[in-house]
């Protein structure tokens, strides 16, 4: 496993993933889903608001709920960096181009 998989932001993925199970296997114990993730934030001594938010990724993840899933927000990630990168490489070969062709049209005048 990657040290990026094993430790993504502040929590070890281990942490992460255990946190969303027991939401998920116990939040019909409470009242609402909200309810769950404040109760076991608290237990495990976490935000609530980073807890929501790994467990709309694991939703999101398994399609339970619409949106990306974590790989498809990577990928559209790295497409847009590719993207940049081409579109500024594209931006000098233009100047370049402008630059060689001023010069080739001044030496055909001399």
């Amino acid at each position: 496993m990657s040290e990026k998989r094993k430790h993504q932001g502040r929590y070890p993925v281990e942490v992460r993933e255990r946190a969303v199970r027991m939401v998920r296997e116990h939040e019909r114990e409470y009242p609402s889903q909200w309810k769950a993730i404040e109760s076991i934030s608290k237990k495990i001594g976490i935000n609530h608001e980073t807890l929501r938010v790994w467990v709309r990724r694991a939703e999101t993840d398994a399609g339970d709920r619409p949106g990306l899933t974590t790989d498809e927000r990577a990928r559209m990630k790295l497409l847009e960096k590719e993207n940049k990168e081409l579109l500024r490489a594209n931006e000098i070969l233009k100047a370049a181009s402008a630059f060689f062709g001023a010069e080739l049209g001044r030496q055909s005048t001399k």
